[in-house]
């Protein structure tokens, strides 16, 4: 099973599928690697050879940014929103939808289990 950037790569996958499960590489990363690696993109992760493993490792720590380095980046970058005190630092900040998304429904996955206010009877907002 080979190991690049820390990740150990599905066996049974096709290589341009297999490299996806590096953090920073997509569909259309994979495959410029594979192309600019010079490898059949229907083989298999396991039926690479060490050198073709070592083709893609190179290229992949020479020419892009995955894995722990692209995560610190991503963090650096919120944390400056949030210290520079912007709308979208305080969106990261409160845990709701960054980029525009409406609250009133859905945005669950950012703001998390529905929280329930209790509502008393005979106040203003209550049901009579």
């Amino acid at each position: 099973m080979p190991r690049i950037a820390g990740v150990d790569l599905p066996p049974n996958k096709k290589v341009e599928y297999g490299l996806t499960a590096i953090f920073g590489i997509g569909l259309s990363t994979a495959q410029k690697i594979i192309k600019e690696a010079g490898i059949d993109a229907t083989k298999k992760i396991k039926d690479l050879s060490d050198d073709e493993v070592t083709r893609i490792r190179k290229l992949i720590e020479t020419n892009y940014r995955v894995e722990g380095a692209l995560r610190a980046e991503i963090a650096a970058d919120i944390k400056r929103l949030i210290d520079i005190g912007s709308y979208r630092g305080l969106r990261h900040k409160h845990g709701l939808p960054v980029r525009g998304q409406r609250t009133r429904t859905n945005a669950r996955t950012r703001k998390g289990k529905k929280k329930t206010v209790a509502v008393h009877k005979g106040t203003p907002g209550g049901k009579k």
